[in-house]
């Protein structure tokens, strides 16, 4: 079912949303663009057979506006339907119930209070009810408001899924599933696949070529007016032609057993996209007591979330070592496959400019390889566009930023990474907060300052007794015994760059750009960086204070030619 169809009482899965600190001329704007976003994904959805965004994604940001609708309570603004437009005149002669998502404690506890109690698949894809009398397929209905719904009967016989005639000459109302018929789907590898998409679109059509008739297949998960008990129930299903009823639906005698069941159905192959499992009690009250709301011999525990909706609290921009400018949105924080999620990187400032993503926009996150979190997509904007300042890329290169300036401080931290990383000296025992200690001590102009330093100096410094002094002055003594290679490495020579046996720091600095051609491994556009890198002023300036300082690696070689 599309979720929207469920929400008629709050997920208890989703993510607590905190209430925006917004004045409430700002809180009517805001919750009226995203009603407005909402209700046109619901056209699209209900009457042209699309879906503009992932389900999972629709789900929260509807939570989100109801949070915000709880937020904002002296905003005169109505939720939205999310039924609007799909209500069709046709009744539906038994109700279609929505289903409670619960989380696991509440699973639990619902499972340890019943019994004759069963397990389904949470099928992804659209509700129908099937009419049948004598047998004969008089009536399809589309789930509308689960009250009424369209007349999809048209459509329904042209599906190979639904006979037009049952094996029994019974009167009967169904309600099932319409769903993508996937191959060897695994739900944990494959996601949602978009196969819900896929039979809404198909839906909204009038006519299927044979290709799309024979792709939908149909889950029945309901027999209103049949048998009494689940067992006598799912044998008369199979009996009538709908063996996936019998095939997917497994006795429960604990909550342990419901979560092996979730977990088997969410690893292992399935013929359709599922989002979770449903738990039903065997016995039910009878058709004419069903209401369109969520009862209580049924509930959804949802599998987690494959992608999450993020509220951008802030646009920052990380500069690195060589220049390059990172944009990361920092987020409101939000929970995707058990871990916190509050940053997340964009790649690079050409990027941003593009999504042109502010403070108080909306965006879905996932996660790659389970790991790293990534930008899906911008779901909605903030009619309130903040003025974000993004640093000019001019003046940020590889040859930028050597000294600490107001406008380096990030560049300047990050080549002092670098330096004494394991790309670089590989100095034991320094790293980034030996850094902050030396900067915040106002220890530290240029990117060698540090070599000059000594024990009182450095006993300055909060956090740094004679020990700690004596350790960090042992790792800056290792970095005089570096070679020349590791120090170019360290101090961001071009990558790639290797010297020859007979390289010395004279060599390189006079070299020149036909000199460089001749060198293996050495191209056109590696040659200008090269001679751009070893001439540059304060390249040199480095260098000749690692001379000074009697660093191994920058004593002229005896027999060199330039020495």
């Amino acid at each position: 079912m599309k979720p929207a169809l469920l929400l008629l009482l709050l997920p208890l899965v989703a993510q607590a949303t905190p209430c925006p600190d917004w004045p409430a001329s700002r809180g009517t704007s805001e919750l009226a663009a995203l009603s407005q976003q909402i209700a046109e994904w619901d056209d699209a959805y209900h009457n042209h057979g699309s879906s503009p965004v992932a389900d999972e994604i629709y789900d929260q940001a509807r939570e989100r506006l109801q949070t915000w609708h709880q937020c904002f309570a002296t905003v005169r603004t109505a939720l939205p339907d999310p039924l609007a437009g799909s209500t069709g005149t046709i009744t539906h002669p038994v109700p279609q119930t929505g289903l409670r998502k619960l989380n696991e404690a509440a699973v639990f506890e619902w499972v340890n209070k019943r019994s004759d109690l069963w397990v389904q698949p949470k099928v992804d894809g659209v509700a129908v009810t099937l009419v049948y009398r004598g047998g004969v397929l008089q009536q399809a209905i589309s789930r509308g408001d689960g009250s009424r719904g369209q007349d999809w009967t048209a459509r329904a016989r042209q599906l190979s899924a639904i006979p037009a005639r049952l094996q029994k000459p019974l009167d009967a109302v169904l309600q099932g599933e319409l769903y993508w018929r996937l191959d060897n789907h695994m739900q944990g590898r494959d996601g949602g696949a978009g196969a819900r998409g896929k039979v809404a679109g198909s839906m909204a059509r009038q006519t299927f070529d044979e290709q799309q008739a024979n792709a939908i297949g149909l889950f029945v998960w309901d027999w209103p007016d049949g048998p009494a008990n689940m067992p006598e129930r799912l044998q008369a299903l199979q009996e009538l032609g709908f063996s996936d009823s019998l095939r997917y639906t497994q006795p429960l005698k604990s909550a342990e057993d419901a979560r092996r069941w979730r977990q088997h159905w969410f690893d292992e192959p399935l013929p359709f996209a599922s989002d979770g499992v449903v738990l039903r009690q065997g016995i039910r009250p009878p058709g004419e007591r069903w209401r369109a709301e969520a009862p209580h011999w049924a509930v959804a525990w949802k599998y987690p979330v494959s992608q999450a909706l993020a509220v951008v609290q802030a646009v920052e921009f990380n500069i690195g070592r060589s220049g390059r400018i990172t944009p990361v949105l920092r987020l409101q924080p939000v929970d995707l496959d058990e871990r916190r999620i509050s940053r997340i990187a964009l790649g690079s400032l050409q990027i941003w400019e593009k999504l042109d993503i502010r403070p108080g926009d909306q965006v879905a996150i996932h996660l790659a390889g389970l790991t790293i979190p990534r930008l899906d997509q911008v779901i909605w904007r903030s009619p309130e566009r903040a003025v974000v300042h993004a640093p000019d890329p001019n003046r940020y290169h590889a040859l930028s930023c050597w000294r600490l300036n107001d406008e380096c401080q990030q560049q300047f931290r990050a080549r002092l990474n670098w330096l004494a990383g394991k790309q670089g000296l590989n100095l034991t025992g320094v790293g980034p907060g030996t850094w902050s200690s030396l900067l915040a001590g106002q220890k530290l102009d240029g990117l060698l300052d540090w070599l000059e330093l000594d024990s009182e100096h450095l006993q300055q410094l909060p956090g740094i007794g004679p020990r700690r002094a004596s350790r960090l002055l042992q790792a800056f003594a290792q970095a005089r015994q570096r070679p020349l290679q590791q120090w170019l490495q360290a101090l961001g020579a071009p990558p790639g760059f290797k010297l020859s046996a007979e390289d010395d720091w004279a060599t390189l600095l006079t070299r020149n750009h036909a000199e460089w051609m001749q060198q293996p491994g050495v191209n056109q556009k590696s040659a200008e960086r090269l001679v751009a890198f070893f001439s540059h002023p304060e390249v040199q300036r480095l260098g000749e204070r690692l001379q000074q300082a009697g660093t191994v690696g920058f004593r002229p070689q005896e027999n060199s030619p330039r020495g």
